[in-house]
């Protein structure tokens, strides 16, 4: 089972562009996390398709499970 944290940030150009952070530790720190995000906003340090970060928008973990099964 895999988690990630999905930032989502709005853009200059008012779509959403996301970045995700592998095994989070959690419980997550919402306050730690939107000062983190709104330092990524100030810093311009990530260009996104969608234009510039311009705002946060929000956060959420994300978990995934994924089975293989081996074909013979």
């Amino acid at each position: 089972m895999a988690k990630t944290l999905e930032l989502q940030f709005t853009t200059e150009f008012g779509r959403i562009a996301r970045l995700t952070v592998d095994n989070p530790i959690e419980p997550v720190d919402s306050a730690a996390v939107k000062l983190a995000m709104e330092s990524i906003v100030a810093s311009n340090a990530f260009f996104s398709s969608y234009g510039d970060l311009v705002a946060v928008s929000g956060a959420r973990v994300v978990e995934r499970n994924v089975t293989e099964y081996e074909i013979v």
